[in-house]
């Protein structure tokens, strides 16, 4: 599927995104580990997350759809897992695999674990390689580093106090849902804080966490009971439209209840730095329930961008809403560096080339560098023939780009929209008050 896009002079209203894309996977599988009952509301219906809820079936919990984003999760505890009768098909979600590699390490059973092309080729070594330390057996290609995988799991799991080397809340949670079935605690370190959904939503649902000096420990003895989750709207499906707003001449935009979580708003920090007009009105989604999580409305109008950079224990905090930063970077004036994002290289594609070739075509000029750009804004773009080379993430921020070039853009390998953001080409449509982006054959 390709997508035709034309420039857009203004644009206006209100838009509420999907649910967030981690904390519904979080959602689904702490659900299934848990007694009784997890009740959500606000589950994103993505390619994505619907695999982990087709994962959950397989180990036996029980999933009812209540309508729209409304789930029922059943389940035994920790001890109920069911041994899968087929391979369990992660589709293209890196996080479905790595966070089920950490349930599977502790059960007594063996599961095979694969998934699309493009995730078969993404790398799982960061997180088999501490559950073998832990005593799980991990097996298949490259040495037991790309899907297809087998996971054999061992109980009691061994203790571990592990020094990660990147920031990574998949290793994190695999790592702490490892935890569940080990003889002691464990202990994950990380060089930057990533994001925390994990820790929040663990400790809600009755697990005995602690936090101290850049590390996370889960301690033996918890029990897991059932909880209400509800799921805010997902920050990095919001970017888009924070970008277009700060970026489009005549621009008013909100984006209704919005996960403001502190871990992941880097990207409203650093468009703050850019100059951009963003106001938020806390709006309370989330509170009193297992999430704990904050949303706020968000509101942003245009403004005159500058560059600036992004590094260091920022760039966790913002790292899926690159793509579509960089858009706005095209279009600030001066220099916008990113540096330290070289997790970029290992996502549903190597980010850093994609953002540098794909925004070239349309007349940026951007430097790639081994962990980041370098990209010299204040130019136009210009239409031009772009591929998302089939990650979701991509593909929005080359249809932002399109509603800000000059001329038609044609934006090929569209459907992993539907990875996170079914409805994405609705939405923008509507605030342009017209179609300025049109699917073809």
């Amino acid at each position: 599927m390709r997508i035709h896009v034309r420039p857009v002079a203004r644009l206006r209203g209100e838009v509420t995104v999907p649910g967030d894309k981690s904390i519904s996977h979080r959602a689904a599988l702490f659900g299934a580990l848990a007694a009784g009952r997890t009740e959500i509301t606000g589950f994103l219906e993505g390619e994505d997350c619907l695999a982990t809820l087709g994962a959950v079936r397989a180990l036996g919990a029980e999933v009812t759809r209540k309508g729209a984003g409304h789930y029922l999760v059943d389940a035994g505890g920790p001890e109920a897992l069911a041994e899968p009768e087929d391979v369990i098909d992660c589709g293209n979600s890196g996080t479905t695999a790595r966070l089920l590699m950490g349930v599977l390490a502790g059960q007594p059973f063996w599961a095979v674990l694969t998934g699309d092309a493009s995730l078969r080729r993404r790398p799982m070594d960061r997180v088999a390689a501490p559950l073998r330390q832990m005593g799980a057996t991990v097996v298949g290609r490259q040495g037991g580093s790309r899907l297809p995988l087998a996971v054999g799991g061992a109980r009691p799991l061994r203790a571990l106090r592990f020094a990660s080397p990147v920031a990574s809340a998949q290793v994190k949670t695999a790592l702490l849902l490892a935890g569940l079935w080990a003889d002691g605690p464990v202990t994950v370190e990380e060089p930057a804080p990533s994001r925390d959904h994990t820790e929040r939503m663990l400790v809600a649902f009755g697990a005995r966490l602690s936090a101290a000096g850049g590390a996370v420990t889960l301690h033996p003895g918890g029990s897991l009971r059932g909880r209400a989750v509800a799921v805010p709207g997902d920050i990095s499906s919001a970017a888009f439209f924070l970008v277009a707003g700060a970026v489009v001449p005549d621009a008013a935009v909100s984006v209704k209840g919005v996960g403001v979580n502190p871990t992941r708003t880097g990207l409203l920090d650093v468009l703050a730095q850019m100059g951009a007009d963003i106001s938020r009105r806390e709006s309370g989604a989330g509170t009193g329930v297992a999430t704990a999580e904050p949303a706020a409305d968000l509101r942003v109008t245009s403004a005159r961008l500058r560059g600036t950079s992004v590094g260091g224990t920022l760039v966790p905090r913002l790292i899926d809403e690159i793509p579509a930063l960089a858009v706005a970077a095209c279009l600030a004036e001066g220099i916008t560096e990113i540096r330290d994002a070289a997790e970029l290289r290992v996502k549903e594609s190597d980010r850093i080339r994609a953002i540098a070739s794909e925004l070239a075509r349309m007349g940026a000029t951007i430097t790639e560098r081994p962990d980041g750009l370098r990209i010299h804004g204040g130019r136009p773009l210009r239409g031009a023939a772009v591929s998302s080379g089939g990650d979701h993430r991509m593909a929005m921020a080359l249809v932002v780009a399109g509603m800000l070039a000059e001329g038609e853009t044609v934006v090929e390998d569209t459907d992993c929209i539907a990875t996170s953001f079914p409805g994405f080409l609705d939405a923008v449509n509507a605030l342009a008050d017209g179609p300025c982006a049109q699917v073809s054959a």
